[in-house]
């Protein structure tokens, strides 16, 4: 008897008797285990995903100016800007076939105050002798490309201030830049 016993006390448990009842450790996969899972899953990524779009939305609206920015309207004060022309220059081009390549340069330099301008003046010489020996070295393929001519501007740019230090030139402007 002792037997049947246990077959009828195992036919129970496997009908419904540990997920129905609530009685388990919480380890049985009962069908009201398995619909509470999703829904809790669901309630998590739904609440993760307020959280980014709420992050989102706070981060374009700082950044858009909406929020956290000053009270009034910011105003960019523009510092004037003095420009001083420099000579032409006609250089022949460094060249491996010994053709004859020629580059005709306008250059302008930019500078914060009008008594940088009297600084640069007195040393002109050294400034266009400096421009003189870099660009003489120059190949073709030195210059080829938007890169190639922001090299030639920043190099340009590191030899003025050299050439007239303590003052200080703020940019190269190229107004023409011919090559034959």
């Amino acid at each position: 008897m002792a037997a049947e016993d246990d077959d009828t006390e195992d036919e129970a448990q496997t009908e419904g008797g540990e997920g129905d009842g609530g009685e388990g450790d919480g380890d049985g996969e009962g069908e009201g285990k398995k619909g509470r899972l999703p829904r809790k899953k669901l309630i998590m990524l739904a609440g993760a995903g307020i959280i980014v779009l709420g992050a989102l939305g706070g981060g374009g609206a700082y950044f858009l100016g909406f929020i956290g920015g000053e009270d009034g309207p910011v105003e960019a004060v523009a510092k004037p800007a003095v420009f001083y022309d420099l000579p032409d220059l006609t250089i022949n081009l460094a060249s491996p076939d010994k053709r004859s390549q020629y580059l005709r340069i306008k250059v302008a330099l930019e500078v914060s105050k009008r008594e940088t301008i009297d600084e640069i003046t007195p040393m002109l010489p050294r400034v266009m002798d400096a421009f003189q020996v870099y660009l003489r070295e120059l190949r073709m393929t030195d210059l080829e490309g938007s890169a190639g001519i922001y090299r030639l501007k920043e190099e340009l740019r590191r030899r003025v201030n050299l050439a007239i230090h303590p003052a200080q030139v703020d940019d190269i402007l190229f107004k023409e830049l011919l090559i034959q």
